[in-house]
């Protein structure tokens, strides 16, 4: 009798499961044991998130960050279902899609990510953008056409959150609006980018500075209307006119998640042990921003890109030991340092004893994320264009 294949299910697309799916298509397995991998994600397309901003200031196409999960996934011998995630059933090992089958595995990777919580403020859910996915992007693009191409004297955005996402935001928007854009920046804390270095922050802070982005700090959102912000400092409430509101603050995990029966900390992410294996469920791996990770040095895994790409290799390589019965291995976290896009042509870079700013730190950040693109394929694809674009628009404005 032949063994029967093991399937592993892996249910989100982002930097944790997408890398993780290829990965495990790359490890070697005896060819009686190679087992199914499924990659279940809602969108069809894998998005590099970090360079979601550059689709604002047309730095970027959607093919070069957002690239089709077909694509990427052709020749892996992964199978890709795009669904959304209904029911995950852990005692029968079964999980449902909406609309779809229900899968069973015998190793589940939980990668479904977070999503941006609209319900902390009164009319925010009514009047505030997200900006996290490729979908968050395209509408805030519509609305920003729509006020460029309005007879407005000035446009006005509030964006809610001075860290990694607010302060990129803020840069590329008032690059993108110039002199008709009016940007103010809001921030609870008493400090932008309270957790980055202090070279980032302060270069970041020059930055805003340069392009007249208003910063408002120590400052509480108390409500969002279809044309105004109410912020609360020092227990005064004012009333200011916006044209647009950008919430960047928070992460939350799918509902689908918080009805699991794990250990959960406040947040709902699911508590793991360094090999990020579920507690008491070592057949189910967690990792990226719903998972509470602690690594083998008992560090506090942050929930960043970074962080999920690192965790990919590792859920890989310990679901293939468990399978073929070898030792696995505890998460090592390496902290690479951190990159932020501060408006076009400029970015801050610090890490490995490195500190960039300006066009060098801007074509640093750039390669660094080449080099993380999912395939070489696309990698090579990205590379050319990015070399080539520049040279045809130089001849073009020359003719």
């Amino acid at each position: 009798m032949t063994k029967q294949t093991h399937r592993i299910l892996i249910l989100g697309g982002g930097f944790g499961g997408l890398y993780t799916a290829l990965r495990l298509s790359q490890l070697p397995w005896e060819s009686q044991q190679k087992p199914e991998i499924v990659l279940v994600d809602q969108s069809d397309r894998f998005l590099f998130s970090p360079l979601l901003y550059e689709l604002l200031t047309g730095e970027l196409q959607t093919w070069e960050i957002a690239p089709p999960f077909a694509e990427l996934l052709q020749g892996t011998g992964v199978r890709f279902y795009q669904a959304v995630v209904s029911g995950i059933d852990t005692d029968q090992q079964r999980v449902q899609l909406q609309d779809g089958p229900e899968i069973a595995y015998d190793r589940l990777v939980l990668a479904l990510g977070g999503e941006t919580p609209l319900d902390m403020v009164p009319g925010a859910t009514s009047y505030a953008l997200p900006f996290r996915t490729i979908n968050d992007a395209y509408r805030l693009e519509q609305r920003l056409q729509i006020l460029q191409e309005s007879d407005a004297d000035k446009i006005r955005i509030a964006i809610v959150g001075a860290g990694y996402s607010g302060v990129e935001l803020a840069c590329k928007l008032a690059d993108r609006l110039g002199e008709k854009g009016r940007l103010r920046l809001i921030e609870i804390s008493d400090q932008i980018l309270r957790t980055s270095p202090e070279f980032n922050r302060e270069t970041a802070k020059k930055a805003l500075d340069a392009r007249g982005v208003f910063i408002d700090l120590e400052t509480k959102v108390e409500s969002i209307s279809a044309d105004t912000i109410s912020l609360e400092y020092k227990n005064q409430i004012d009333t200011i006119p916006v044209d647009l509101v950008i919430w960047t603050v928070g992460t939350q995990v799918a509902p689908v998640v918080k009805n699991l029966p794990f250990k959960q900390n406040q947040r709902h992410q699911i508590t793991t042990t360094p090999t990020l294996q579920v507690l008491d469920h070592p057949e189910i791996f967690a990792l990226g921003d719903l998972a509470d990770c602690r690594d083998a040095e008992d560090q506090q895994i942050p929930a960043t890109a970074q962080a999920a790409f690192q965790q990919a290799d590792y859920t890989a390589w310990n679901i293939w030991a468990s399978l073929s019965d070898r030792p696995l291995l505890p998460f090592r976290y390496q902290k690479l340092g951190e990159m932020m896009a501060l408006g076009t042509d400029n970015a801050t870079l610090t890490g490995l004893g490195i500190k960039l700013d300006g066009s060098l730190g801007y074509v640093a950040r750039r390669l660094a994320y080449l080099y993380r693109m999912p395939t070489l394929e696309h990698q090579l694809k990205v590379g050319f264009n990015w070399l080539v674009r520049p040279i045809i628009e130089t001849l073009s404005q020359s003719i």
